[in-house]
This record gives C-alpha cells, sequence and structure tokens, in this order.
C-alpha cells in the first residue's frame, strides 16, 4: 500500500496490537507512530507504555517507520493534536488509526481510493471510516457526504490540516454570528456545539481532546467530509481503562465491521447529505434531555461504586431499562 498510516498508541497493549495486526497485513511503505509517555502517578503505566511501543517493533515488511515518542505525558488532547500535525509536516496525505481503532481490511483501499480521487478538491477535507447509523436506512452509493468528521479511523491531505487550530482563536469571531446555523441547519446542533466550542475556547484541549478543533477547522472553511455507507471501523476501546468512552454499554462500543465493496459506486454530485446528517444528530444525542442531570448524577455516583458492586449492576442491567434507553449518548 502507498499511502503513509499514522498509528496514535498510549498505554494499552492489548488493543494496538490488534490494530497493528491489520496495519500489518495492508503493508504500508511508511508507518508513522505518535505515542504519549506515561503518567507519573499512574502506577505500572511506564511499564505498560513500554510494552505497547515493543509492538511497533514487529514489522517485518519493506516499510519505513518514522516514531514520535513522547518521554513526558501530554495527553489525550496535545499529544494527537501534535503528532498528526508532525505526520502532515512530513507528508501529503495519510492514514490516521487511533490504538483502539479497529479497521476492516477494505478500509485502506477505500481511503487510499478517495485519497487520490478527492486530492485536489478543496471541498473534502476529511474521510472517516465510522458509519454509526446501524442500518436505520442505506445509503444509495459507497459514501456519502456530511458535515461530522467520525475519527475512529480517516484519513486526510495536508492541504485540509493546515488549518487545525487547536485554540479555535476564530471561535470568537464567529461566535454570535449565523454561520454555525448556515452550516448544520439545525438548532439544537449549534446549541450542542456551542458549549463544546466555548469549552475549548475557555480551557482548551488538555481535557476535551483533539478533534473538536478539526471539525471546528472543517466547519470554518466550508468543508466536507466523507462517510462510508457501511461501518469499517470497530471501537474496541470501551471500558474502565479508557479515557472517554467508559460505558461499555454504548451502542457505539464494538460495532461490527462490514466489507466496502469495490470497485467503489461514487456519488454522481457533491450533495451535503442532510437525511444522514440528521440521523447522526439523533444518534449522538443532541435532543433536549429534561433528565439529562440525573442521568449524569447517576454516572458520576457510579463510577464512585467499589468495582464488585459496579460489576453486579452491569450484569444486570436489564433490570435498569432507563440507564440503557440509548438517550443521551455524546461524542467520543
Amino acid at each position: 500500500m502507498r499511502t503513509p498510516v499514522a498509528l496514535i498508541i498510549f498505554n494499552r497493549p492489548e488493543v494496538t496490537e490488534r490494530v497493528f495486526g491489520e496495519i500489518a497485513r495492508a503493508r504500508p511503505q511508511k508507518l508513522f507512530v505518535i505515542a504519549d509517555g506515561p503518567r507519573a502517578e499512574h502506577t505500572g503505566e511506564t511499564e505498560r507504555c513500554a510494552a505497547t511501543r515493543t509492538i511497533i517493533e514487529r514489522v517485518d515488511w519493506d516499510c519505513e517507520v518514522l516514531k514520535n515518542y513522547s518521554d513526558v505525558n501530554l495527553g489525550v488532547g496535545r499529544r494527537p493534536a501534535t503528532g498528526i500535525r508532525w505526520v502532515f509536516e512530513e507528508v501529503e496525505e495519510a492514514i490516521i488509526l487511533e490504538d483502539d481503532c479497529l479497521p476492516h481490511p477494505t478500509f485502506f483501499r477505500y481511503c487510499e481510493e478517495l485519497l487520490e480521487k478527492y486530492r485536489d478538491d478543496e471541498r473534502i477535507m476529511h474521510i472517516s471510516g465510522d458509519n454509526w447509523h446501524f442500518g436505520q436506512k442505506p445509503r444509495p452509493f459507497s459514501y456519502f457526504f456530511s458535515r461530522y468528521c467520525y475519527s475512529c479511523g480517516w484519513a486526510s491531505w495536508r492541504r485540509a490540516f493546515q488549518y487545525y487550530d487547536p485554540e479555535i482563536k476564530l471561535w470568537p469571531t464567529l461566535r454570535d454570528t449565523s454561520w454555525l446555523l448556515d452550516i448544520l441547519g439545525d438548532p439544537r446542533a449549534v446549541t450542542f456545539w456551542e458549549r463544546k466550542f466555548d469549552l475549548i475556547s475557555t480551557t482548551g484541549i488538555e481535557n476535551n481532546g483533539w478533534d473538536w478543533p478539526w471539525l471546528f477547522a472543517c466547519w470554518a472553511h466550508r468543508g466536507l467530509s466523507i462517510l462510508p455507507s457501511t461501518n469499517l471501523i470497530s471501537n474496541i476501546g470501551f471500558g474502565e481503562d479508557a479515557t472517554h468512552t467508559k460505558w461499555t454499554d454504548d451502542e457505539r462500543a464494538n460495532v461490527p465491521t462490514v466489507d466496502m465493496i469495490f470497485p467503489l459506486d461514487h456519488p454522481p454530485c457533491m450533495v451535503w447529505d442532510r437525511d444522514a446528517d440528521r440521523m447522526i444528530v439523533e444518534q449522538v444525542g443532541l435532543r433536549p434531555q429534561p433528565r439529562s442531570f440525573y442521568r449524569t448524577l447517576g454516572r458520576t455516583c457510579a463510577a464512585a461504586l467499589p468495582a464488585p458492586l459496579r460489576k453486579f449492576i452491569s450484569s444486570h442491567r436489564s433490570a435498569f431499562p432507563e440507564r440503557y434507553s440509548g438517550v443521551g449518548r455524546r461524542p467520543r
């Protein structure tokens, strides 16, 4: 495979090994590895980070491996942000995977073909491998055009990522305009994302993730994203050791992947699929949530319970239907 692949790793050798296995099957000619350093206050993390990094030494095909390893912990915001920027300083385009994002084998060919097709089309800024519609309404072609940038497994170009700004300095200028409503066309989504961008603008990406500013950059430059009509990425990282995705009952956990059929059936014209994005708005829980305070309080209290009790509740979750109703899901 000619397209470079970038893998973001940290302290989870088990999931990293599975994702690395799929990369090894694809045999890219160039592999970038971005690794965060251990947190001093976490016992045993130095050893787990080291064990994760040793997996990369298993490259046994003709491949140039470039490493960007941090000795200190930069966090879930700064480490991916600085690492991905480094990748696009080195190459014009790349496929990006995190350590818990298991790709279907056809994901790589899908990305490579679309990177080539839209290489010079500045209207497209992001190619995603995720589809969380759960078969609600099949799309007529191999992929569709969206405003949303799912980033569990994705690809892009230097020409697009040059607009990435982790501080979203344009937000104060755009905050009180109709810009966001013009793009999304949904007041519910506008309210949701205004809060997210306010949070990034005031507190930074350190504890909020690197990807919200990437979404902001795509919207600020009126870019579209490509999403596949079948799911090509399974997030296998949900669990207590995850940073954001701790709830294993989330519908987005371990979503099965389905092979992409080739040759790709391209849409005949570049039109934003509003209906598909409307389903995304519903799926990530942007609907009004009158009981969200109590749901959040319940989750906080649950996290404080002893581990055996949490395990018991999880194993008997059918007795608690409201908790598992699927309402109020949040982006990762």
